[in-house]
Order: C-alpha cells, then structure tokens, then sequence
C-alpha cells in the first residue's frame, strides 16, 4: 500500500502510513519524495559504518554523553546515512528525493517519525535546493508572517497564540521559502503543531490539552481542528519576518533591524547548513540577500510571563497593521 501526503508544495509517498499524519488523495503526478520505512538501501539490514565517512557529530548530547545525531557520507557520497543515538536509522539520497529508515526494537515508527517530520524531511528539502528557515509561521489577513529563533524561543508558542486569534497555520519548526523573482511564499507544511506542556497549559489549560506524539516525549501536538486552530494548505506571500529575541520582564516590544543585521540573523537560523555544499550555500546567500531587501524583518522581544502571550499577539498585529489589517480577535 502506498501512503500519499503532500508536505511543502511536494508530494511524498510512503510505503506505510506515517503516524498521525493524515493521508492526501494518490496524486496521479510522480512522486517527489519517497520514504521506505522498515528498509534500508543496502536491503533488510543496515549498512556498515566502517565503509563511511564520517562528516557530522552534532553538538548536542544525548543523555548517555554521546552525540545525539551522527552522519557519514555512504556510498561514495551518493548517500548521507544518519543515526540518532536512540539507534534510529535514515539513509537520504543527495538528490533528496528517496530515504530509507530504520529503528531497533526497543522504539518504535512513531519515534522515527517524528524525526522524519522534522530534521531528516528539512535535510532533504536543503539537498532540493529550498532555502529553508528555523521558524513556524501563521497567516495573518491573507498574508504569511514568519518567526525565527534558536530552540525554546518560542516560535510554536506564538504561531499557537495566534493561531488563537483565527490565523491559520503554515508551518512550524521548518519554514521553506518558495521564491520567483521578487515575490517570496511560505510553503505550507504537515497539519500540527508542537509544544511543551508549559505553553499548552497557558494557551488552552492543560498539559493534557493534546496528546503527546510520542508517549515518551513531553512535546504535545496541536492537530488541524483542535482547539479551532487552522492550518493553511496552500502557499501564501511572505510580509513580514520577526526574529525573536530573549524572553525579558518588560512588556513586549518591536526594534527594527538593519538590512546587514536582518541577513545575518537568517543565515544564523537556516536549517541543515553543516552538509550543504559550497554552491548550495551560495545559492542560500543570494535568496535571503533578496529576501532582506524586499521583505520587513523584525526583532521582537516577548515577555517572560507566557500569561501575558496575548499583548504579544497585540503588538504583533499592531506591527503588520501598516501592511495589512490588524486582528478583530484577541487571545
């Protein structure tokens, strides 16, 4: 059986369903994307890592010490082979258009879904060629507002916040740009939206509020229909991008950006730059150079208090007001 989706603009097929994500009508157009779950390019069993070149550690430790996330270049390069400390298992062409993944018995597809959904699919959209964003984004007014920041900046906790408000949702954690000419889009992406029991229980007043994607994980996910949040399905023009800075004891608040300083913290921000070519990286400079030039880009630092996340919402609809019509709702 082949399990259909469309995630940014591409359509995906599976050779089983992927959890929690429902299924689009089978397209008649080719698939972009192929995953291979339970399946390895080498066939049933994994590939010997003695054979590869180790080209990435990640910086961020896993509770046993170790790494969290390990890549080799395999087969002479035309492969990228990942392993996550857990022993889950992705192999990526470097066309980006086919990935294989494996999970040992102690977890379980979920698991390795939820990588799939995020890193592994935003590494195979880099290796496409899309420029790519650490951020999520809402629709406001028919137009895409972006938000971009490190881990815990809270980038899903304001695109939930306003999705309070009736913006649909594009996207979250992965921002992938679609750009022609002067005209910059946002690509939608999987219906849900991840947060932290913390946020959760603010916004909607429980922890319990979602359900855990995994039940091992304390990150809930926000479905397409709960809590009346909405989720965009189709690409939307970009008007403006907010970098979100440290989390302050003050009232929320706006600072412009110089175009110099707005590049930089994009770059900072794009997604899976360690294995991207020097041609791949070039072509990323280019993109967010136009982009800076033609798209507003923002600093805005939020309140520590999540209680106050509504005069968040306020000040940034206020912001976008000169662009496009300010919110009818609060939080």
């Amino acid at each position: 059986m082949i399990a259909s989706y469309s995630f940014f603009g591409l359509i995906l097929h599976s050779n089983r369903p992927i959890p929690e994500v429902a299924v689009s009508r089978l397209s008649r157009r080719s698939p972009d994307i192929e995953i291979k779950w339970d399946a390895s390019p080498h066939g049933a069993a994994a590939g010997s890592e003695q054979t590869e070149d180790l080209t990435y550690l990640s910086p961020y430790l896993a509770p046993s010490g170790e790494p969290a996330l390990r890549i080799w270049k395999a087969n002479g390069g035309s492969l990228l082979h990942l392993r996550y400390f857990d022993g889950i298992e992705f192999w990526v062409n470097r066309e980006g258009r086919n990935a294989w993944a494996l999970w040992p018995e102690s977890t379980s597809i979920e698991n390795a879904a939820s990588y799939f959904l995020g890193p592994v699919l935003g590494l195979m959209l880099r290796l496409r060629g899309v420029t790519c964003l650490h951020a999520s984004a809402v629709v406001i007014d028919g137009k895409a507002v972006a938000f971009v920041g490190s881990a815990g900046a809270g980038k899903s906790t304001t695109a939930a916040a306003l999705a309070g408000c009736g913006c649909s949702v594009l996207s979250d954690d992965i921002v992938a740009l679609s750009a022609s000419g002067d005209i910059f889009k946002i690509l939608p992406s999987y219906p849900y939206i991840s947060l932290w029991p913390e946020p959760l229980t603010a916004l909607f007043g429980s922890a319990d509020a979602a359900p855990r994607f995994i039940p091992t994980w304390e990150k809930r996910c926000v479905f397409d229909g709960s809590h009346g949040i909405r989720f965009e399905g189709e690409a939307v023009p970009l008007a403006a991008i907010y970098i979100l800075g440290s989390r302050q004891d003050e009232a929320a608040a706006v600072a412009t950006l110089s175009r110099e300083t707005a590049f930089l913290s994009l770059v900072a921000n794009s997604y899976a730059t360690n294995l991207l070519s020097p041609e791949m990286r070039a072509r990323e400079f280019e993109v967010l150079s136009r982009l800076v030039a033609r798209v507003p880009v923002r600093q805005i630092s939020a309140s520590q208090d999540l209680q106050r996340i509504d005069e968040l919402c306020r000040v940034i609809c206020a912001d976008c007001s000169g662009r496009m019509k300010p919110l009818s709702a609060s939080v």
